[in-house]
């Protein structure tokens, strides 16, 4: 008798279609069943060109592995998720996310229910009844066609009323008609609890019912998202004069302090990207997905003129030929004690591989880099190597330095455009295992470095790619996507495994991972959490962290919105405040979506901390710097939409701790510039969720984790840690040596355990 084929990971197991327009999915995910409570939600992508999706999970089963999830289509993203069927499997499903329910004996709880609210409802009031409370249960909808999961409730509930708004079944009515009499019937002091999920205005209502009696009411909220681990900030909500993120703070919170009206507008602030994607789905509906386009070749340097390139998001700098590179290598002078691989935070052998280059061979000089360093396109390209190793070329005290980060591009891009990317020759397997929590720049250089020693390495990554910020945040234009998923691919054809979607501290625990037989870890997962103003206004449509502007036109591709689902709020005036790297990948990628852009910063231009290359490249472009001017309030009409930023012109002081001049405000300097989409980009701290798991972890006031500066040891045995995690946001080329220096101790630590 054959055996039963076991489910593939994300496989649908079990489709149905509960109501017209409402979707029922199994999901087989083993990984988030073990670990899932009631309250939380996964995050799903149907496909490479999927939006994501935040679901509450409506049930769970940790034997067989399954969650199920419930979802309406009210928008093309829904629509083309509906499409799937049983058998076949979702691109991405990540999670557990969020804090669960919180379940104890209450005593009489009322769990009240709308439409596709019903869902998350469900697992909340089964678990509130096995905690021994009485559950009164409150389910509503349009009409009995679109009604949900009645049986289901029944058995989860002791008591269960239906509410319709046409009367076709049930009470003729809404729900809050039935909350109003129980509370009546019953009396205010008797009822613990109310728990109410579903349209936001239903929440509302349910909030004004119970805010006369004061009985605790808690709600549970769905906000814009795109990454759901806190990441990109644009989750936030008002909850009692506080803004908090729904994604890691929520997603339930007391109804009573919640600022529904802001909630209301914040929820518009896409409607009307989702109308023209509704009309283009329509029309395209038949029609194949169309496939991304090829990064164009770089065939010679300098770059693409200014007038040309904000009309694209093409590369800037093109490349050099094999003629530029070899007539450049000349110029290096081959020192005998190199400063410039002093500069180097990999200590690449810089002479080695130039000379490589100067006779031609240029396989050769890849390989040399690579002795060092796992992600040479990725450095060519984004490395800041005229402050680090060309701020040490001897050939720069009287003329230009060597240009090693454009030769470095070069031999990288060579070895890509043959397809003859090899693999050295691997040492015996060591049977030591090794867990690597984020696939950024650290993290996939600690990979590299341990893979080729030996040791089996596996990279676990919370978003669908890996590459951490390298694919989040960098602009197409400055690093394709493509370039740093053939770095990904070297590191996989060395041994390392990369799995994607899976949130060290939620889908599984540090300690969990020790108990998997993992024989030591690094953490580098970053600094994710943006960092706000706290002026007013901030939470306006049309204001963005840079986290959240860049995660959705870098990563989720929303510069071809339509083509790909993900939606981006393209405004024709915008202000990006801040005057790193980060501001000015912000104020480029705005320029090419067609808006004038205001580039704010406090400072003057020689305190700015962004490379110069970057800063000369958007003044080239045309975006406008307002120098020595500070944001004190965002300013937006009365549907809660941005129409300007109040800001105040500024002097320069005393030098501060930082070594640059500190602003002072020139009173009554007060002006609005005039715009209608603001970006704050200010900088990130660290995101708690891993920390927050593992109590035994040491962390800075910052809420950075405590290690050592040379081997990246923390206060946990066998647990290491490099980067932004550890340092704050710094560049890529600094995490890297991080994550380098990581490696060698750990690589000794699982020698001698020491």
């Amino acid at each position: 008798m054959a055996t039963k084929k076991a489910p593939k990971i994300n496989e649908i197991v079990e489709k149905k279609v509960l109501a017209p327009s409402i979707t029922m999915y199994k999901l087989y995910v083993p990984d988030i069943a073990r670990k899932v409570k009631a309250g939380q939600f996964v995050v799903v992508r149907g496909d490479d060109m999927g939006e994501r999706i935040p679901l509450t999970v409506a049930d769970y089963d940790s034997k067989k592995g399954t969650i199920t999830i419930i979802f309406q289509e009210v928008g093309t993203s829904t629509q083309k998720l509906a499409k799937f069927e049983a058998g076949s499997a979702l691109l991405d499903v990540v999670g557990p996310l969020g804090k669960p329910s919180h379940i104890k004996n209450f005593g009489t709880v009322v769990c009240v229910g709308g439409g596709v609210g019903v869902a998350p409802v469900l697992p909340i009031a089964k678990a509130l009844k096995e905690a021994g409370n009485e559950v009164l249960s409150i389910i509503g909808a349009r009409t009995q066609s679109m009604l949900i999961l009645e049986e289901e409730m029944n058995k989860a509930s002791t008591t269960v009323y239906v509410t319709t708004d046409d009367g076709t079944y049930g009470h003729h009515g809404f729900v809050t008609d039935v909350l109003k009499k129980i509370i009546e019937e019953r009396g205010a002091a008797n009822i613990a609890l109310v728990v109410g999920i579903g349209p936001v205005i239903m929440m509302k209502a349910v909030s004004d019912v119970t805010r006369p009696s004061g009985i605790q009411t808690v709600v549970s909220l769905n906000t814009i998202m795109v990454d759901g681990t806190g990441m990109c900030g644009c989750c936030r909500a008002t909850i009692g004069g506080e803004t908090k993120f729904v994604c890691v703070d929520g997603p339930e919170f007391d109804a009573h302090a919640v600022d529904f009206p802001e909630l209301v507008l914040r929820q518009k602030m896409y409607n009307r990207e989702e109308r023209r994607a509704l009309w283009d789905h329509k029309c395209k509906i038949d029609a194949q997905e169309k496939a991304v386009k090829k990064a164009r070749k770089r065939v010679k340097m300098p770059e693409q003129a200014p007038k040309q390139r904000i009309q694209n998001f093409g590369e800037v700098a093109l490349g050099y030929t094999k003629e530029n590179a070899m007539m450049e290598a000349q110029r290096c002078l081959g020192c005998k004690k190199p400063p410039c691989v002093d500069g180097c935070p990999v200590n690449v052998q810089i002479p080695q591989f130039i000379a490589k280059i100067k006779e031609g061979d240029f396989m050769g000089a890849i390989h040399t880099i690579k002795e060092t360093n796992s992600l040479p396109a990725v450095c060519g390209r984004v490395c800041p190597q005229e402050s680090q190793c060309e701020s040490k070329c001897i050939l720069g005290k009287k003329s230009e330095p060597v240009a090693i980060g454009r030769l470095e591009r070069f031999a990288a891009d060579y070895e890509l455009g043959l397809g003859d990317v090899r693999v050295p020759t691997m040492p015996k397997k060591t049977g030591k295992k090794v867990a690597i929590i984020g696939a950024g720049p650290a993290g996939l250089t600690v990979a590299g470095e341990l893979t080729k020693k030996g040791h089996e390495c596996t990279i676990y990554e919370a978003l669908h790619k890996a590459g951490g910020v390298l694919v989040y945040g960098i602009p197409e234009f400055r690093l394709p996507k493509a370039i740093v998923q053939r770095e990904v691919d070297y590191l996989e054809k060395l041994g390392a495994k990369v799995k994607v979607d899976s949130i060290v501290g939620q889908t599984v625990t540090l300690d969990e991972l020790f108990g998997q037989g993992y024989d030591a870890a690094f953490i580098g997962t970053g600094a994710g959490l943006p960092y706000f103003l706290n002026i007013p206004g901030e939470n306006l449509n049309g204001v963005y962290s840079a986290n959240e502007f860049l995660t959705r036109a870098n990563l989720m591709k929303a510069y071809l919105f339509p083509e790909y689902d993900t939606p981006i709020r393209v405004g024709s005036k915008v202000a990006v405040i801040g005057g790193g790297n980060v501001a000015m990948d912000s104020a480029r990628v705005s320029k090419r979506l067609g808006a004038d852009v205001y580039l704010v910063y406090r400072r003057s231009r020689d305190e700015m901390p962004a490379r110069a290359e970057e800063a000369h490249h958007a003044e080239e472009e045309g975006i406008d710097f307002r120098l020595l001017t500070n944001p004190i309030k965002v300013v937006g009409d009365e549907s809660g939409w941005v129409t300007g930023l109040e800001c105040v012109q500024m002097e320069l002081g005393e030098p501060d701790a930082s070594g640059r001049r500190r602003p002072v405000e020139i009173k009554g300097s007060n002006f609005v510039l005039d715009v209608d989409v603001v970006i704050v980009a200010i900088g990130q701290g660290p995101n708690p969720i891993l920390t927050s798991t593992t109590p035994d972890l040491e962390l800075k006031k910052s809420g950075n984790i405590m290690a050592d500066e040379e081997t990246g040891q923390t206060s946990r045995k066998g647990v290491f840690a490099g980067g932004d995690i550890v340092t704050g946001a710094a560049t890529v080329i600094l995490a890297m040596g991080a994550g380098r220096n990581a490696a060698k101790a750990i690589d000794e630590y699982l020698q001698t355990k020491k």
